[in-house]
């Protein structure tokens, strides 16, 4: 009988230790697990217009990385070309079904996509514009952007002080993106402001005009598009001297087209975007100078903003400008810029 009391008390001792060992084992184990399991059920999503432009491409590695510092599940979604406003309504849908907490987008057609940004605003879910603003600004609660305004008066005023005396008498192109979006009107405007053309206002709602503008073509920011738009223009007037583009891309077709009829290097193109390609451009002297930005850091601040949102309640707003500067193979006097090193250290794609 001693015996066995004996092997009673030890096993129950045992099992004792054993399950004090296990509750042990699991508060270790569950212990760091804690912070990354409240992280991941915060959700942010992320739309772009494209997948394929290697500026959209940047802004999504930017809002990865953010997402992994931050330890957050990012939702990704594009419309399947420039002005795809369509996707981006579904994909706004489907993204607040998901749970998400924020929604940072480039809305391709910044009028018709407010109805369902107001939708997403209305259940909670905070709405950030990268890039492009909707019209109205209002639509959203904040936007993280290039001063498109002030990257189209930079290579405005790079253009009419790089044409000297023939600026007065210049014959422009402008190879443009698309009608109802606002980083086309104001890259497009502040291109004319930069050049000397009168009442220009950042605040115009459409694309303003100038006399010595002889041909305006759409290219949704597509290379074979600006090829194509660029033949149109030459046709038009062959004595185009100067040509403004809503990015690198239709700058690289237009530069095709310009080279296709012997006319390189007798006209001179101005961009935005600041892409690597687009900056190697400048420094071959397909380009002249372009206005670079920083898609990269608007998508950090974007997914930071979303986060902090869903951990406090405090909502960004307002206008967050995320810089530009001027690339420019040759500085022009009185227009403030930096070189073509500058230019590929900073530079994305």
């Amino acid at each position: 009988m001693r015996v066995s009391r004996w092997v009673v008390s030890l096993a129950g001792a045992v099992v004792v230790c054993l399950a004090l060992l296990v509750g042990w084992s699991s508060a270790r184990t569950a212990e760091p697990a804690q912070p990354r399991a409240a992280s991941a059920t915060i959700k942010v999503g992320l739309i772009t217009k494209t997948e394929t432009n290697p500026f959209f491409v940047k802004m999504k590695q930017g809002a990865q990385q953010k997402a992994r510092q931050l330890g957050v599940q990012l939702l990704t979604a594009a419309g399947k070309f420039d002005g795809d406003n369509a996707s981006q309504v579904t994909a706004i849908e489907n993204m607040v079904a998901a749970g998400v907490k924020g929604i940072l987008i480039t809305p391709s057609n910044t009028t018709a996509i407010v109805p369902s940004i107001q939708k997403a605003r209305k259940k909670g879910v905070l709405v950030i514009a990268l890039d492009t603003p909707t019209s109205p600004q209002s639509a959203t609660d904040a936007l993280f952007a290039t001063d498109n305004f002030k990257a189209g008066v930079l290579i405005g005023r790079y253009a009419k002080t790089a044409l000297g005396s023939k600026a007065a008498a210049a014959k422009i192109a402008t190879l443009d993106l698309a009608p109802g979006v606002t980083v086309g009107v104001l890259r497009h405007n502040g291109f004319l402001k930069g050049f000397g053309t009168p009442n220009i206002s950042s605040t115009a709602k459409s694309q303003a005009s100038d006399p010595r503008i002889v041909c305006s073509q759409d290219t949704q920011g597509d290379q074979a598009k600006g090829q194509t738009a660029m033949e149109n223009c030459l046709q038009k007037d062959p004595d185009i001297n100067l040509v403004y583009t809503i990015n690198e891309p239709a700058a690289a077709g237009a530069y095709t087209a310009i080279k296709n009829a012997g006319k390189a290097g007798k006209i001179t193109v101005v961009s935005v975007d600041g892409g690597c390609t687009g900056v190697r451009n400048v420094g071959k002297g397909i380009i002249a100078a372009t206005s670079q930005q920083y898609p990269l850091k608007m998508a950090s601040l974007g997914v930071q903003a979303a986060y902090t949102y869903a951990k406090t309640g405090k909502k960004a707003h307002g206008y967050t400008d995320t810089g530009v500067t001027l690339i420019a193979k040759k500085p022009v006097a009185g227009v403030p810029s930096k070189g073509v090193a500058f230019g590929l250290a900073n530079c994305w794609g």
